[in-house]
């Protein structure tokens, strides 16, 4: 039972009030075993991987048809890599992998991992909002953001491999869907994402440090991309799972 209700048994849906997607380069040799051997990585120029930060004001979080009484408030950081998967009728699916979740409600991070895999944890948030300037510290996940939406073009960052931001958006996320691997049943959990108008601003980083970026042993990350969105309704459809035959 426990299994099957961490398998989204049922449609969510919630509002986007802001969310800030930071993307970092890696080269593909670093990240490829962090990920399940049923996903590929999704690549740009057959060299680099992608890791994204996302950082999320989440109102209304609650099952899709359910009264906004019943939402929940929360802050999200999430930690995932750009990935590819084909289902078993040949279909090739370009997603997510979740490596970490942490968000600043405790009741979300019960719930959290009662209906998910994402792996949850408590912390604590601190954000500052005013005009285009954005400010969004964490001591306890050892997060530091500071950027602005210019008034102007926007440079990419310094050490980006993306050539525009044209380029970029492809990895600015959220893809259409997220995965997640069950190694003693050998199945592979599909979740599809369903968004209206995302239409992602380029950010301007003034200054970032992201503590668990450095558990991941990846010393050729770099800056990619940042993007901001805001005011977005978002539902994600009931999971459904499949046998994958290695």
């Amino acid at each position: 039972m426990r299994s099957f209700l961490k398998n989204h048994p049922f449609a969510v849906e919630a509002f986007f009030e802001r969310s800030v997607v930071l993307t970092f380069a890696v080269p593909k040799a670093e990240l490829r075993a962090l990920i399940p051997a049923c996903l590929t990585l999704d690549t740009f120029q057959d060299e680099w991987a992608f890791v994204a930060v996302a950082l999320v004001q989440t109102k209304d979080l609650r099952p899709k048809g359910f009264p906004r009484a019943f939402g929940n408030d929360f802050f999200l950081i999430g930690y995932r890599i750009f990935v590819r998967y084909t289902t078993n009728a040949g279909k090739r699916l370009r997603g997510l992998y979740i490596l970490k979740s942490e968000t600043d409600k405790w009741k979300m991070a019960v719930l959290g991992n009662l209906f998910t895999h994402y792996r949850y944890s408590q912390t604590d948030i601190a954000q500052h909002v005013q005009g285009p300037s954005i400010e969004i510290t964490s001591k306890r996940s050892d997060l530091q953001l500071t950027a602005h939406v210019p008034t102007g073009e926007a440079p990419l960052p310094p050490h980006s491999p993306f050539a525009s931001w044209r380029e970029a958006r492809r990895y600015a996320g959220p893809l259409p869907f997220t995965f997640t691997y069950n190694a003693s049943t050998q199945t592979v959990l599909i979740i599809e994402g369903v968004r209206e108008d995302w239409v992602p601003q380029p950010l301007v980083v003034e200054h970032y440090h992201v503590g668990f970026l450095a558990t991941l042993g990846a010393p050729g990350l770099v800056l990619a991309s940042a993007f901001a969105v805001h005011n977005i309704p978002y539902h994600w459809q009931k999971g459904r799972t499949e046998q994958w035959h290695p």
